[in-house]
């Protein structure tokens, strides 16, 4: 009897993740813009750096906005 259950992934593992699906990606970002870890949004390995990547690409084509830092006043 096995005490974990098996997680299961979110998107089918055979539908890829591409750059444009801007809804998509931002089901796994934070409201900062950050990027879910992978125990969080229960994706595989191989789906979780795809989607890092489409992400990353669509940061740089101006598509999804940069991580926001928070500065603090002095």
């Amino acid at each position: 009897m096995s005490y974990f259950r098996r997680q299961v992934s979110p998107i089918d593992p055979k539908t890829p993740i591409d750059y444009k699906n801007i809804e998509l990606l931002k089901k796994f970002m934070t409201e900062r813009g950050k990027i879910l870890p992978r125990r969080i949004t229960g994706l595989t390995c191989k789906q979780q750096r795809d989607l890092t990547k489409a992400i990353k690409r669509a940061r740089i084509l101006a598509m999804l906005c940069c991580p926001l830092s928070i500065k603090k006043a002095d």
